[in-house]
C-alpha cells in the first residue's frame, strides 16, 4: 500500500479561496434575506434594513476568510517558531 501525496499548497490555497467565497455567498444572503423580512415586516418598505444586514453577513464573512488566511489574527493564538537546529528532534 502507498501512502497518499498531501495536496499541493496551490490546490489549498484554492479551497480556502472557493470555501470564502462560498461563505460570503451564504451570509451575505441569508443577511439579505432577514433585511427584505425586517423591511416588510417593521421598517414599512425602507431599503437600509436590507444594505445593513446584507453588508453585517458580508463583514462576516470578510472576518472569517481573514481568520483562514492568517491564523495569527484568532485572539488567544501565538505562533512559535522551532528554534535552529531543532527540526528532526
Amino acid at each position: 500500500m502507498s501512502t497518499p501525496k498531501p495536496p499541493s499548497s496551490e490546490d489549498l490555497l484554492g479551497q480556502k479561496y472557493d470555501r470564502c467565497l462560498a461563505d460570503f455567498l451564504v451570509k451575505a444572503g441569508v443577511g439579505f434575506s432577514a433585511g427584505v423580512v425586517l423591511s416588510v415586516v417593521l421598517f414599512r418598505r425602507r431599503t437600509w434594513p436590507i444594505a445593513l444586514s446584507t453588508g453585517f453577513g458580508a463583514g462576516i464573512a470578510y472576518a472569517d476568510c481573514d481568520r483562514s488566511f492568517n491564523p495569527a489574527r484568532i485572539p488567544g493564538t501565538r505562533i512559535i517558531s522551532q528554534l535552529p537546529g531543532t527540526e528532526g528532534k
